[in-house]
């Protein structure tokens, strides 16, 4: 069967295209897939909670599929592919949206939940695209990875979810260079604070709302997640390259080298103030998702 690029499409670039979201349980995944459909695509839900993909999977207007995989599992996202790809056709798009976080001092990590970070968000994403990536080839698609402002700009007390997001964004450059020639088009997108419960737990920790809190006003505002999910499925339909949800964080982008001493030299003064208040603990991985994530995984 023959597969145009997502532009070549008469009727809307995503019609009736198969198009893979991880982390789809709930939170940006599960809106992410409600924008998606809306635009005519078959969703391919990934991720834990099997009853609570097939609940999302279900309130679509389109055809959906949810498939129960860890994204850190090399051979059950292979499985998870060849099930997409006999049930729904080859993807058309991939967004490697699945995540986790966690807050707290370095000093005072449990290095197999760091780790687990590093897993998730850096060699899930890797892993995520190898598995998939014969299908983007054969359909001309595109992959869309979920990075953050911590791509950017490194925060004190996010060590793993920073190196992670930075790693993954050195992933997708690479991937995009390898692809080209291939026809697969390979996109990043740079998120700033989103409502999803991910987010709300965190503020629930003092370590964490206090670094929101000293942030600037713009960079501290949380983005509705629905807004959010219509933005990034505006950049799947148009293959983007790289997306900033706030258009602002093109800025940050810019300025990416002025960063970290303003970062370091914000830390100096701020921290042993906050700390002094409440002392710093880590947070654990934060939300449903993060606790979901907690109970499927293998004991370290």
């Amino acid at each position: 069967m023959a597969h145009t690029p997502l532009g070549g499409s008469a009727h809307g670039p995503l019609k009736d295209r198969t198009v893979v979201v991880t982390g789809a349980a709930r939170g940006l995944g599960a809106a992410q897939a409600r924008a998606l459909a809306r635009r005519g695509a078959r969703l391919a839900l990934l991720g834990h909670e099997r009853p609570a993909l097939e609940a999302v999977a279900a309130s679509l207007p389109t055809p959906a599929l949810a498939v129960e995989a860890d994204i850190t599992d090399e051979q059950a996202l292979r499985d998870a592919a060849g099930t997409v790809r006999a049930r729904l056709g080859p993807p058309s798009a991939v967004v490697a949206n699945a995540g986790v976080a966690e807050g707290g001092p370095f000093a005072q990590a449990d290095m197999a939940s760091w780790r687990r970070i590093v897993d998730v968000n850096l060699t899930g994403s890797a892993l995520t695209a190898h598995a998939f990536l014969p299908d983007l080839r054969e359909t001309a698609g595109y992959y869309l990875q979920i990075a953050s402002l911590a791509s950017i700009g490194a925060s004190p007390l996010m060590s793993a979810y920073c190196a992670s997001k930075a790693g993954a964004e050195a992933f997708t450059q690479a991937l995009r260079a390898e692809e080209a020639h291939h026809g697969v088009a390979v996109g990043i997108a740079y998120l700033n604070w989103t409502d999803t419960d991910m987010i709300r737990d965190a503020d629930q920790h003092a370590v964490l709302r206090e670094l929101r809190a000293h942030m600037p006003a713009p960079a501290r505002r949380v983005h509705p997640v629905e807004a959010v999910a219509e933005r990034l499925a505006r950049a799947v339909e148009r293959r983007s390259t790289a997306v900033y949800v706030p258009s602002w964080l093109r800025l940050a982008q810019i300025a990416r080298a002025a960063l970290p001493p303003l970062v370091l030299r914000v830390s100096r003064r701020e921290l042993p103030r906050i700390e002094a208040e409440e002392p710093f603990r880590p947070t654990g991985l934060l939300g449903a998702g993060g606790r979901a994530d907690v109970d499927a995984s293998p004991d370290p």
